[in-house]
């Protein structure tokens, strides 16, 4: 922060009037009218109300009669409050007068909850504007921030909603703490200004330093910073669990792995990101938006270019999982939209909470009602779930006897409801890897050239989405399952040949209607890697290899 500097030393130095009385007698303003007219100030501020956010009217009252008081109005909950000791202090320490007067704050409108520290910078500078100490238009100016007590500006949460409510009202400037600039950056035709701290905006408002707006940061010059954990060739053995997944990347797919200790669930969920197509621009700004409000988003990045991937452990409640709370957020299916949600020891999850996350498994979009209202939260993920055959983990491996009895077994799988499992695209039973896969290492040149990274399975993989983005252009839809049933109708027309082999499969297979569509849904992504335009008989058989057992 740069040194803190004395205005009212200042002003006596050189030789004039106060700027209070300067600017107002440069107005030619008798004395009743500078009254008024210093007592009563407005700032345009924003809060964030779910994922949207809605202009804030900061209206600071200072009373020429009454005791010296601090009140802010309007809903305020409890870091809004203790804002009235961070202001005090921090324009006292940037070396401006805090009036000894009976002030008020009202945050309008006066019915909607504010939430958070983002109202200091607005609340201190209403008081500088009604006190008088600057005159300044800011009619076209939407302010946010997080003061410290030396008047430096913190990190705020929810940055780019702001600047997309800043462009969606027409507000033309935009002045937030330094440290988020490069986020709101992303919005152009807003002039952002990046503000390090309150004394750096009292020399700009006062026409004494000027602060030089943030240049517009195009999407495509961000660079995408990506590690990922795993990689396919890492990954030894498999080979039908890494064809299953490169499906369910190839069309968004929601997976079941079930297998023995150690055959591989965790390491092929975690290498599953790494074979995701992109994201485009529109998904970069709505995932970056939402780890945005939630304060998720990762230190000096300023958008995610990478899908997400959250795994939850299985003690999470259900308001952690799918959102919730007295001020609602976005839980872990929201904060997975776009990208991999990884349930490990899927049925040690309880039953309530597993079956909360049905409806937007199958909507998208998950609606948190509570008295004071509705919000709706984006839900698109890939579920990627993972369990033991048994509470033991060795039930039918043929190299370690199970050691738990029926009724264990079966009340094991039984945590997991029927309609979660009819909701699940491709289930893949995993088998323990042999040991010489493992133990290997001299592999012959024609062994190495089978072998595939990450790298050479994700540009299949984006080469299925493009041919789904060019058929559905024109549409919301951006993958293969997020079809609904007139859907799949439509884009997904089947042959005789097709219909005689589902009619056998759904008679032998008791499958539901949801599953019916759902098969020929995962057909229609395996038709995509394959290059086809027409979905096959082949990749019918396929998908159907995919449904769980009957048995089960």
């Amino acid at each position: 922060m740069p040194a803190r500097e004395n205005f009212s030393q200042k002003r006596k130095s050189l030789g004039g009037p106060s700027r209070q009385n300067s600017s107002q007698e440069e107005l030619g303003l008798d004395s009743t009218q500078r009254k008024n007219l210093s007592g009563l100030a407005r700032v345009f501020s924003g809060a964030t109300v779910g994922l949207e956010s809605v202009p804030i009217e900061v209206e600071v009252d200072i009373a020429s009669q009454g005791l010296p008081s601090f009140t802010i109005v309007g809903l305020p909950d409890k870091a809004i409050e203790e804002a009235r000791e961070r202001v005090r202090s921090a324009i006292k320490n940037s070396g401006s007068d805090f009036p000894a007067r009976r002030i008020t704050v009202n945050l309008s409108p006066a019915d909607l909850p504010k939430v958070g520290p983002s109202y200091d910078l607005p609340i201190a500078l209403g008081i500088l504007l009604a006190s008088g100490q600057i005159a300044a238009d800011l009619g076209g100016a939407l302010v946010l921030g997080e003061l410290s007590l030396d008047g430096s500006l913190r990190h705020t949460n929810g940055v780019l909603a702001m600047a997309l409510l800043a462009k969606g009202k027409g507000f033309r400037r935009l002045f937030l703490p330094a440290v988020n600039a490069r986020e709101a950056a992303l919005i152009n035709k807003i002039e952002i200004y990046p503000v390090s701290s309150l004394l750096d905006l009292f020399k700009h408002l006062s026409g004494l330093e000027r602060i030089i707006p943030q240049k517009h940061i195009s999407f495509a010059e961000i660079p995408a910073k990506v590690d990922y954990e795993f990689d396919f060739a890492d990954v030894a053995g498999q080979e039908q669990a890494k064809r299953a997944l490169e499906i369910v990347a190839a069309g968004g797919h929601n997976v079941f792995l079930k297998g023995v200790p150690g055959a591989g669930k965790t390491m092929l969920a975690r290498a599953l990101p790494g074979i995701l197509p992109d994201l485009t621009e529109e998904e970069a700004l709505e995932v970056t938006k939402i780890y945005s409000i939630t304060g998720n988003l990762p230190e000096g990045e300023s958008v995610i270019k990478y899908r997400p991937f959250r795994a939850p452990h299985h003690t999470t409640s259900r308001i952690g999982l799918i959102g919730g709370g007295s001020h609602p957020l976005p839980g872990e299916i929201s904060l997975a939209h776009r990208g991999v949600l990884f349930l490990d020891e899927f049925p040690e999850f309880p039953r309530h909470v597993l079956e909360s996350i049905r409806q937007p498994m199958e909507d998208g979009i998950v609606t948190v009602s509570r008295a004071a209202g509705r919000l709706s939260f984006p839900a698109k993920f890939i579920l990627v779930s993972a369990s033991n055959p048994c509470p033991c983990g060795y039930f039918g491996d043929q190299n370690r006897k199970c050691k738990c009895l029926p009724g264990q077994i079966l009340r094991y799988q039984k945590r997991i409801s029927g309609p979660i499992i009819d909701r699940i695209d491709l289930h893949i039973e995993l088998p323990p890897v042999q040991v010489e896969k493992l133990t290997r290492q001299n592999l012959s040149r024609e062994e190495k050239r089978l072998i595939e990274d990450s790298k050479m399975v994700k540009k299949r993989v984006q080469k299925a989405r493009d041919i789904q983005t060019k058929r559905f252009k024109g549409t919301k839809l951006t993958c293969n399952s997020e079809m609904s049933t007139r859907e799949v109708k439509q884009f997904c027309p089947l042959s005789q040949d097709c219909l005689t082999l589902l009619r056998q499969a759904a008679a032998q297979m008791n499958l539901s209607a949801r599953s019916y569509y759902r098969v020929i849904k995962v057909a229609r992504t395996i038709a995509d890697l394959a290059g086809e335009k027409e979905i096959r008989a082949t990749h019918l058989a396929e998908a159907l290899q995919y449904r769980p057992k009957v048995d089960e």
